[in-house]
């Protein structure tokens, strides 16, 4: 069975291929980023605001802080999902904020940053999102994006706006949340922009207040800031590669999967090339090449001069570059992400750099007053109908029935009498002791298996008559996928206004759990 590096680093595990162990909070500010500019970083980023429409009191607070010699980030970002995408998305940002906070001084500011993954061209992540009224019905939002093209290239089109309005106007929820998310999502679309453009008024507008700034590569002067680190990959364009590639194998051989693999000959950057497509970079035979078309160094020197937001990093050096122009004191990552970070720590020396603490971020299961009713009459977690909800309602029915034949201890009471008369037999005749265990082992899993469906057949039969089991999906597990990966954050806020917020930037930062709506 494949290990999981996130569950790995959390009990103190991957010091073969993480710089700094996990909460390691203390080591992490012990250090410090004299190289970074953050008086340029401060005019970059105020640039970026400015041409957002979002340069407002939060924005340059937050500026002067980072302006400190000796400031800090906790940084986090995601792809520019559709309304903010999944709840995560929202999730990640509260806990960079939450962190920041913590860890905040006079004398060393520690300022949160939100990534807005604008050059990410994977089209079908983040074209898509789910929403889940009051009426228990769920809106699905799809737009049309194209595929290849960096989401931060990709103008927002008056039609979008037309769906997103025609889904709050359908969206069963008390008029006075509505009108306020209305409002938010007004003020992100009103300026136009691009798909990353709106996705960071919203999560500006969201976390803003609480001091998050939103940053986007894609912008001319953030770019150019980071424009140094990839002249580093250029220079040597396999170095990365290698060293990513060796981080794999050491992972494989300990049981986990690695989630990077570089193929023979492939760089770690991107080009935006003149069809607007977004090409990966090889190596071959002393040049650079993409699927269309061949470029020597000078010519992407050029770009980088030229237009510097043209070539961008692949997922193999994405966090460095990040880390280049950021003075990063801790990362807030998701699994995955831990996963790419378990294969990254020594690509940080090719750029002068040490890895920074990875933050395992904060993961909240929200439950609904229903929901809760619900879960507390079936007596069980939201965490166990996402892994087993036929179960979990049959099991209870089973219960209340008194079906004694499904109950865990009469499987149980099944399994000690057939040890018993197991031994038996092997005391009788030695060489049946092998036969008897095995008719043992199989009877036991077939009478599990038939335990199973005929709890899996309770459930159906009463999601039949009451509709318990599509409702406590829907909420947990909507589509088919566990909550927090799948439904919209804003969800929460339509049927409940600013409470949800409110809660989540009441955590401590990397808490896990479920958590009430009252």
């Amino acid at each position: 069975m494949t290990r999981s590096a996130a569950a790995e680093y959390r009990r103190g595990g991957l010091r073969d291929f993480l710089r700094l162990p996990h909460g390691a909070l203390g080591d992490a500010l012990q250090e410090t980023r004299p190289d970074v500019d953050r008086a340029a970083l401060a005019a970059a980023l105020e640039a970026y605001h400015r041409d957002l429409g979002t340069l407002d009191a939060h924005v340059q607070a937050g500026l002067e802080r980072l302006r400190h010699p000796a400031a800090r980030v906790v940084v986090t970002g995601q792809q520019a999902g559709v309304l903010t995408g999944p709840a995560y998305s929202v999730h990640k940002a509260a806990d960079a904020v939450l962190l920041a906070r913590e860890l905040d001084r006079d004398d060393a500011p520690v300022v949160a940053v939100y990534w807005v993954a604008s050059q990410d061209h994977d089209a079908a992540e983040v074209a898509s999102t789910t929403l889940l009224d009051l009426e228990e019905r769920l809106h699905r939002l799809t737009l049309d994006l194209p595929e290849g093209v960096p989401v931060g290239r990709i103008a927002w089109q008056d039609e979008w706006t037309a769906q997103v309005r025609d889904l709050l106007a359908s969206f069963a929820a008390p008029d006075a949340h509505r009108t306020w998310v209305a409002g938010l999502v007004e003020g992100a679309v009103r300026d136009g922009g691009t798909v990353a453009d709106v996705f960071a008024r919203l999560v500006h507008a969201l976390l803003a207040p609480a001091g998050l700034i939103v940053l986007d590569p894609l912008h001319p002067a953030l770019a150019a800031l980071m424009a140094p680190a990839l002249r580093r990959e250029l220079a040597d364009p396999l170095a990365s590669s290698r060293v990513i590639e060796d981080a794999a194998a050491r992972l494989d051989a300990q049981g986990f999967e690695p989630q990077l693999r570089r193929p023979a000959g492939a760089t770690n950057v991107f080009i935006e090339e003149d069809d607007g497509q977004r090409r990966l970079l090889r190596w071959e035979e002393g040049g650079f090449r993409t699927a269309t078309r061949a470029y020597t160094r000078e010519d992407l020197e050029a770009v980088l001069s030229a237009d510097p937001a043209r070539l961008t990093p692949a997922a193999g050096v994405r966090p460095v570059v990040q880390d280049t122009l950021l003075p990063t004191l801790a990362f807030v990552v998701g699994p995955g992400e831990t996963a790419y970070g378990a294969q990254l720590r020594d690509v940080y020396p090719l750029h002068g750099l040490r890895q920074p603490l990875l933050w395992l971020r904060l993961s909240v299961t929200w439950l609904e007053p229903n929901v809760t009713r619900l879960l507390t009459r079936l007596g069980a977690t939201a965490a166990e109908v996402q892994a087993d909800p036929e179960g979990v309602l049959g099991r209870a029915l089973a219960a209340q029935r008194g079906a004694a034949a499904l109950s865990q201890a009469r499987l149980e009471a099944l399994d000690a009498d057939l040890n018993a008369l197991t031994a038996e037999i092997a005391g009788l005749d030695p060489v049946l002791a092998k036969a008897a265990h095995r008719t043992e082992v199989r009877t036991l899993a077939r009478i599990a298996h038939l335990q199973r469906l005929a709890t899996a057949a309770l459930a159906r039969a009463e999601d039949e008559r009451s509709g318990q089991l599509t409702r406590l999906k829907r909420h947990l597990l909507p589509n088919g996928t566990p909550q927090e990966r799948e439904m919209n954050f804003l969800t929460y806020l339509l049927k409940h206004g600013r409470v949800p917020l409110d809660l989540l930037l009441a955590l401590e930062p990397g808490w896990q759990g479920e958590l009430p709506i009252p």
